[in-house]
């Protein structure tokens, strides 16, 4: 349950007129919030004062609690040393020899997945969704790609999706060397781990809304097999509301010896890769830089992953991904929707997208030996808080705009009610311009616009949604609208 109360009192007598026009909203479709002018804080590094509260983070639950205790480092442990005894991931290796290639993988993945959802009471499902890819970049002759998917059905909510990959193919340092040994422990056995376990644990408990647990293929040639699951979902017509690449989450330990075991990196982009020429002029024209539906998604995770369960650090990177580089989330980004990748705090090049090999007394390779599997059962806790707790909350509100009808140093917002059964009301939150975190949180009640005595001109509004138990979702930033 989420700690912050939607009954907690505001901190300042002066706002009680707030308390009773949201108590009185509490049914309705309006409130107005009347509150005392914004005060410079004396600390710069200190939350504003002004209407609301400071924000919090929200606590797991004893149920969430209960599935990151069961995140099991053995299992984790005996999926990145299996793909990686399959000799080679490549995928122009081997579709059909049963013991080495990327079909051998294929099909181990795909066998325990369906034994993941036979103890689902039939909400998760599991599919070999395949097609051809043309000869194209990194791809010399037609080759069929494969993502191995595992579609947990939400109880209430199915068409509002999350999804979490990790892709099964490897590489050596020749991009096109299909043959050679190729473990793939770190990059990216280690992410499917991560997939695997989770829908392991996920597939006996129910989820309000739909998460779909991907390996996909093809992510070193390219990102084909991830362009083609986004494609599927968004020819299903799927509400994907977030998305995790889990690329690269094997080890502390940089290519220096230092460590760094309870820090994970999430690359989250600002200016949205889908991007429309009207919406970067709209953006030009009221920042938001920092406020891209992937920048929301990220805070989020921060907001209900950094806790003694998980025992990790999220440290978010405002980029879209590591420099120059990209992974399975970019696809989904060109779709629209938000995505972020995790992946360790410290790379050790020596054992990626290296020919396994010594090399003046040093061992190159991205063999298992180099993994630490207590790191990778904690990035599984982080990547499980996120996921049940987006499935669990409400989504994201839709339609969220400041209303600018009229010019006025006050601030109306405006969004559309959810759907949900458990749907409890709405927060506002807000910051100043400078700060990168949201500071201060209003609960509204259960109502579709309210005013604040705060103007647009000098801080940020976001707008979230609060679920009966007390679960949050990740934040809507609003556009100009009327």
């Amino acid at each position: 349950m989420g700690s912050d109360d939607t009954g907690d009192r505001p901190t300042r007598s002066t706002r009680r007129t707030f308390l009773s026009a949201s108590a009185a909203a509490t049914a309705a479709t309006a409130a107005t919030v009347a509150v005392p002018a914004l005060a410079t804080p004396a600390n710069a590094d200190a939350p504003p004062s002004g209407p609301g509260r400071p924000l919090r983070t929200q606590r797991p639950d004893r149920e969430l609690r209960e599935l990151l205790r069961q995140v099991d480092q053995r299992r984790i442990e005996a999926i990145v040393r299996r793909l990686a005894a399959f000799g080679t991931r490549h995928t122009l290796s081997s579709q059909d020899d049963p013991q080495r290639g990327i079909g051998a993988a294929r099909d181990w993945i795909f066998a325990r997945l369906q034994e993941y959802a036979a103890t689902s009471g039939g909400r998760m499902t599991v599919e070999l969704q395949s097609y051809i890819q043309q000869p194209a970049s990194r791809i010399p002759t037609a080759t069929r790609i494969t993502n191995v998917v595992a579609t947990l059905r939400g109880t209430t909510s199915p068409n509002r999706t999350y999804v979490v990959t990790g892709h099964y193919d490897s590489r050596v340092s020749d991009v096109m060397d299909a043959v050679s040994d190729s473990p793939g422990a770190d990059d990216d056995a280690s992410g499917v781990a991560v997939v695997m376990e989770l829908a392991r644990l996920m597939a006996t408990r129910p989820t309000a809304a739909t998460i779909v647990f991907a390996a996909v293929a093809a992510e070193e040639q390219g990102l084909y097999g991830s362009a083609y699951l986004a494609q599927q979902l968004k020819a299903a017509g799927a509400d994907v509301q977030g998305m995790f690449s889990d690329d690269i989450v094997g080890s502390s330990t940089a290519d220096d010896g230092t460590r760094d075991p309870y820090a994970v990196r999430l690359f989250a982009e600002g200016v949205p890769t889908a991007e429309t020429p009207a919406e970067a002029s709209t953006r030009q024209s009221v920042g938001g830089e920092n406020d891209s539906p992937s920048r929301q998604l990220a805070r989020f995770v921060g907001d209900v992953a950094e806790n003694d369960s998980t025992g990790m650090r999220v440290r978010v990177i405002y980029r879209r991904d590591r420099y120059l580089r990209g992974s399975d989330h970019i696809s989904f980004l060109r779709e629209g929707w938000p995505a972020a990748r995790f992946t360790e705090p410290n790379e050790d090049f020596a054992h990626q997208h290296q020919d396994v090999r010594v090399q003046d007394g040093q061992q190159y390779g991205d063999l298992p030996e180099f993994c630490d599997f207590g790191y990778i059962a904690r990035v599984a806790r982080v990547n499980g808080a996120a996921l049940w707790s987006l499935a669990q909350a409400p989504g994201t509100p839709k339609g969220a705009i400041i209303v600018t009808t009229d010019l006025t140093n006050n601030t109306t917002l405006r969004w559309q009610r959810g759907t949900e059964p458990d749907l409890a009301g709405y927060e506002v939150l807000w910051r100043e311009t400078t700060a990168a975190e949201w500071q201060r949180v209003i609960p509204v009640g259960d109502v579709t616009e309210v005013s604040i005595d705060l103007s647009k001109d000098n801080v940020f509004f976001g707008i979230r949604a609060v679920g009966r138990d007390g679960l949050r979702s990740p934040v809507a930033f609003p556009r100009p609208g009327s």
